[in-house]
Parts: C-alpha cells; sequence; structure tokens
C-alpha cells in the first residue's frame, strides 16, 4: 500500500504538467517504428502529422512478438487457470502489470497493439496515470471498503459524484439516472421502468393505488399484476444475457440456447449494401421496409409493446449500421403510438464512434426516453429524462448495491481524461483517418476488406472477411489483438488514446495478414 500511495504522490507531479510523462512500466524495450503501409503511406501527405503529439510518450512504439501465442508461460497459466476457471472462451493470457496505455502484454514477453480493448471497455488505455490517480484516493478507498447499499444508506457525497461525473455527460434530454452493475443489469432495469410507467398509464396514473386483485396475481406470475406486455428488439441486435435482456438479444444461438424466454417480438434491422453512396435508393427502401415492419409489429403483436430497444451500431450481431432517417422514423412511430424508445448505448457510448453518445449522430429533436451505458464507463446504468419513469412506489426498483460509487467515481476520472486530451475530437479524427487508409487498402485487397463500413463514425469500423477466424489469429501473430462480431466481421474497437501513428502500425499489420 505504501508503495501504490509513493506512486500515486509522483503521479500528482505528473498530471500537473501539460504532457502527461507516464511512470516507466518494467516492459521489453521497443524497437524503432518502420515504415506505414503503402494504404496509410498514401494519406501521410493530406492527414498525418508527423509531430502528432502522443499521450502515452512512455508506451511501446510498436508490438513486440517473441514467441507464439500464447507462449510457454501463458500456457502453464492457463493449464492452472483451468482447474478452477472456465477458459473455453479465453482469447490471450495477460499481464496487466506490463500494460501500458495502447499495448497489452502477455506473460511472455510478447506486446501486443490492442485494437479489441477488453470488447470495447477499455476508454484510455491500459495503467492509465490518471485512473491510477482516482484509485488511490481516499473518497476511492471509503467507497471501496466501505461499499454502501445505495437504496437505503447511501453516502453523504452521491449527488456530487453523479453530478461532477455520470450526470455531467448525460445525453441531450436526459438529468437523471439509475446505476447498475454491468451492461445487461442496465437493460433489465430500463425493460423493467418501461413496463412500470406503461402499467401507471394503463391504472390511469402513479396516484392510483394497486387492487388487492393485482398484488395477489403478482405473487402467482399471472394477471393482471404480472401483465402481458413486451419488449421489442431487433434482428441480430445484443443487448445482454440475463433473463430479460437474453429475450431482446438475437445475435447468436449460443447466447440463447436452453434459457427460458419471454415470447418478445424482433423486427428486421436494415441490412445496408455498400458502398453506400452506390445504393442510395436500395438502401433508402431497405430501412422503409423495416420502419413498415417494425410499426406493424408496435401495433399488432399479441402481447402490447411496452417500449422497443435499440443499438445505434449492432455490435455483437456484426457491426450493422442504419442511417440517421431510420433511426429518427423509429422515434416518430414509437411517439406516435405512445411506446418509449430505449436506446442501448453499451458498446457505442463514452466517444467511440466520434461523438460521446453515438445517437448524437442522428440530431434527434425529440431525444429517446432512456439511454442505457456501461462497457467505456466502467460502471452502468441507465439515464432517463422524464420523471414518470421513476417508479411511483420505493423498492420497485430496488438492489442492494443498486450502482457502485467506486465505479462511478473511475467513470469521474474517466470523464476528466476524455476532456483533458480532447480524445472524442481525436476518436473524430483518428477515425477518419484510418478509414480512408483501410478504404485504400480494400482497393488493393478486395477479397479481403469488404463491406467496409463505420465512415464517420470514429474508429467505430468494420468490414466483413470471407476468413475472418485465419484474419483474426493470423492478426496475433503481427501484433495485433482484434476482434470479430456476427459471423463474418472484423470489428475495430480501439481506446480513444488510438492515435494516427498506431493506426499506420495496424494497417501495416493488416497488410502482412492479407498477404498471407
Amino acid at each position: 500500500m505504501a508503495s501504490l500511495m509513493r506512486t500515486a504522490a509522483r503521479l500528482h507531479l505528473t498530471l500537473a504538467r501539460t504532457t502527461v510523462r507516464p511512470m516507466t512500466r518494467s516492459m521489453a524495450s521497443a524497437t524503432t517504428p518502420k515504415k506505414a503501409t503503402a494504404a496509410a503511406a498514401m494519406q501521410q501527405p493530406s492527414h498525418f502529422d508527423a509531430s502528432e503529439h502522443p499521450f502515452f510518450p512512455d508506451e511501446p512504439h510498436r508490438p513486440i512478438i517473441r514467441t507464439a501465442i500464447p507462449g510457454p508461460e501463458s500456457k502453464k497459466a492457463i493449464a492452472h487457470l483451468d482447474k478452477v476457471f472456465d477458459t473455453r472462451s479465453l482469447n490471450m493470457m495477460a499481464n496487466y502489470q506490463n500494460s501500458f496505455g495502447n499495448y497489452l502484454a502477455d506473460l511472455d514477453g510478447n506486446v501486443l497493439l490492442d485494437v479489441y480493448a477488453q470488447i470495447a471497455s477499455i476508454p484510455v488505455g491500459y495503467s492509465n496515470p490518471s485512473l491510477l490517480l482516482a484509485a488511490t484516493s481516499p473518497d476511492m478507498a471509503s467507497a471501496m471498503v466501505n461499499r454502501p447499499a445505495l437504496g437505503n444508506f447511501p453516502q453523504h457525497d452521491w449527488a456530487k459524484i453523479l453530478e461532477t461525473g455520470i450526470l455531467r455527460v448525460a445525453p441531450k434530454g436526459m438529468d437523471q439516472v439509475f446505476t447498475a452493475q454491468a451492461g445487461s443489469d442496465a437493460n433489465e432495469l430500463a425493460y423493467k421502468a418501461a413496463f412500470m410507467w406503461r402499467r401507471g398509464q394503463e391504472r390511469g396514473g402513479a396516484e392510483v393505488a394497486f387492487t388487492e386483485q393485482e398484488m395477489a396475481s403478482a405473487m402467482n406470475n399471472q394477471g393482471p399484476g404480472a401483465p402481458d406486455l413486451s419488449i421489442m428488439s431487433f434482428k441480430s441486435g445484443f443487448h445482454g444475457r440475463l433473463f430479460a435482456s437474453l429475450s431482446t438479444t438475437r445475435s447468436k444461438p449460443i447466447h440463447k440456447l436452453d434459457i427460458p424466454a419471454f415470447d418478445w417480438p424482433q423486427a428486421s434491422f436494415p441490412a445496408l449494401k455498400y458502398p453506400l453512396e452506390a445504393h442510395a435508393e436500395e438502401n433508402a427502401a431497405e430501412e422503409q421496409r423495416c420502419l413498415d415492419e417494425a410499426e406493424k409489429l408496435m401495433t399488432t403483436f399479441h402481447s402490447p409493446v411496452a417500449a422497443i430497444v435499440i443499438e445505434p451500431v449492432q455490435s455483437e450481431g456484426g457491426d450493422n449500421h442504419a442511417s440517421p432517417a431510420f433511426f429518427k422514423g423509429l422515434r416518430a412511430i414509437t411517439r406516435k403510438h405512445n411506446i418509449l424508445m430505449i436506446v442501448d448505448e453499451v458498446q457505442t457510448g463514452v466517444g467511440a464512434t466520434g461523438k460521446f453518445w453515438a445517437h448524437e449522430h442522428w440530431n434527434m429533436q425529440d431525444p429517446p426516453d432512456m439511454v442505457t451505458f456501461s462497457k467505456k464507463a466502467q460502471t452502468a446504468g441507465y439515464y432517463f429524462g422524464n420523471p414518470e419513469l421513476r417508479p411511483n412506489k420505493p423498492y420497485r426498483q430496488f438492489n442492494t448495491w443498486m450502482g457502485d460509487p467506486a465505479r462511478a467515481i473511475l467513470f469521474r476520472a474517466i470523464i476528466q481524461e476524455i476532456e483533458r486530451l480532447d480524445l472524442v475530437r481525436n476518436t473524430a479524427e483518428t477515425g477518419e483517418y484510418l478509414y480512408n487508409g483501410l478504404e485504400s487498402l480494400a482497393q488493393k485487397y478486395p477479397k479481403e476488406i469488404q463491406n467496409l463500413r463505420g465512415k464517420g463514425q470514429g474508429t467505430f469500423i468494420a468490414w466483413d472477411s470471407p476468413r475472418r477466424d485465419e484474419v483474426l489469429r493470423k492478426a496475433k501473430g503481427e501484433g495485433i489483438n482484434i476482434g470479430g462480431s456476427g459471423e463474418r466481421a472484423v470489428r475495430l474497437r480501439p481506446m480513444l488514446i488510438f492515435q494516427k501513428r498506431h493506426a499506420d502500425i495496424f494497417m501495416e499489420a493488416m497488410e502482412k495478414v492479407f498477404q498471407s
């Protein structure tokens, strides 16, 4: 602990300077960067700034590959872990003490440029000095060792923590939050809020008392206390792995097999053709078809729809996009039929698309009713503005923790770091540079990069690959940790500190993979 506090004291001095000079890491020495890929080099005159200021000057200059992945030490650690924990979904065994900035280390001296970032959940880099500083603060220590049951015994400064952190970046039209533990949890709680709101309306208002029949039937999982209502989701969408959230998840069977599910509707999500500019008329017709189908389901499904839930970009389901016009159309339909709109920003939120919230790209005058968040926020919950979305009685939206002040403090530090380094703007600019470079690579390797998408969406970029799993595996051998989604998509989920220099390294490595 004393060592940790000494580190914190050094970081206080470090962060007082304009330039971030993180503490030196005990990592393998880095090599001098090689020339950029041909694709990136073509963009260099108009985009790349050789004087680009690195956010993490002490991070490796480029990946280091010393052994196969996993190497001998990692294999030993995996075998040990497998005795007590299921390792069948393991991607690689990491050493986080030796991971820094954009780079993820393992136990064998390998250091990978990480453009997957713990499934899109690391916002400002591994071992970020600002977050280490927040982690050693007295506020954090108190929150961790005296974790409050927030519904019953909130800490005295909980309102201040929310107002200076989570609510400081609340989406337009929203000034309240219900905090949660994880993305699935956030969606489940939003669904509960939607159902309670709907039944309150049907009952005649929040002040109308529950009947004896409602209370008795609820205990038997029967109506009217347990009403026949539904949440509508979209084909290929992903909203979590708990029971209600899993019923709205439609991405892969493996997520849902053997689990009882609610009989809830799913509408088609637009299957756009790329490049967008070459298929504008077809794509507009496809989006209209999906809007018509969605409205029909909202008005005719046998279990009345209380709310719809939708991702700005369907992430786990294959990185599927739709236009702002589609989402505005959905909003108009939900308003028309008095149905709530929940936007699931668990993966797209906190700067990943070049806006703090991805739905800001839609330029909606009428905001969604609720926005759920997690991942890069390092905490979770849902935002809302309508006071009617608060339950009419205590203990209806309740659990022991109701969130976690320690994680809310961490999100506050993340927000401060994003603002200090202007990382949303950085992500938008780096994303444009990266997309242009990938476009050039797609022209050179059209069989390897198909349906490139995410233009104008920061670094939230993906493409389809006919040999996706092989590409992901070979990328590791070139020092790149990257992920996939859906059946064929290669998806990029770098951190907000990912810069053009990192984009060059990434594209150089991918060109080697495409040539192999």
